[in-house]
């Protein structure tokens, strides 16, 4: 059964490596069959919060927060791009999500986290696991951690050496729970 996969991605920097990341994501889960689409904040372009899309009266939400709104809703699954930024999770995607609740609600969530050091985002890793379960999502345990992603993937997105290679094995894995959390909430829904 093919699923439906947003990966969502929030850099706003000058040269974004992580982009990368993101569509190697996207291009994975189309290679096995399901619909995989990036969101990515900044071409979104959401205001930083002032209102959340619940908070707006119906039919009054800026046209780009309430298309978001359903398509996060018609989505089976979603996978957080998670880069580092000084230990912390990146404000671009924190405050793409934080402008929605209920439209993540009771659907699984995966989290690929990447750094231009050594240590692969573990500490975004580790934000965005509280944040999405405090969400209502559930949280998938397999990670997918990516260390100097400029020499994991190149420009394309392709695998580069022991790092790229690392990355291959690791998806495998990695999107193998997300499609059995995804096809498992999806049954009950």
């Amino acid at each position: 059964m093919a699923l439906d996969i947003l990966v969502l991605y929030g850099s706003y920097r000058r040269g974004r490596l992580g982009i990368r990341l993101a569509d190697y994501l996207v291009r994975g889960f189309e290679g096995l069959g399901h619909k995989a689409e990036l969101i990515d904040a900044m071409a979104v372009d959401l205001p930083m919060l002032d209102l959340r899309y619940s908070d707006y009266p119906a039919g009054q939400a800026p046209a780009a927060m309430a298309a978001l709104a359903d398509r996060l809703t018609a989505a089976d699954a979603f996978v957080f791009v998670a880069g580092e930024y000084n230990r912390g999770m990146q404000p671009g995607l924190k405050n793409l999500v934080d402008h929605y609740l209920k439209e993540f609600d009771r659907r699984p969530a995966a989290i690929a986290s990447y750094s231009m050091g050594r240590f692969a985002g573990v500490n975004s890793h580790a934000d965005w696991t509280v944040t999405v379960s405090a969400m209502g999502m559930a949280v998938v345990p397999e990670r997918l951690s990516v260390g100097q992603i400029g020499q994991t993937l190149d420009e394309q997105s392709q695998p580069l050496g022991e790092g790229g290679a690392a990355l291959e094995r690791g998806f495998a894995g990695f999107a193998k729970n997300l499609v059995w959390w995804a096809e498992a909430a999806k049954a009950v829904r």
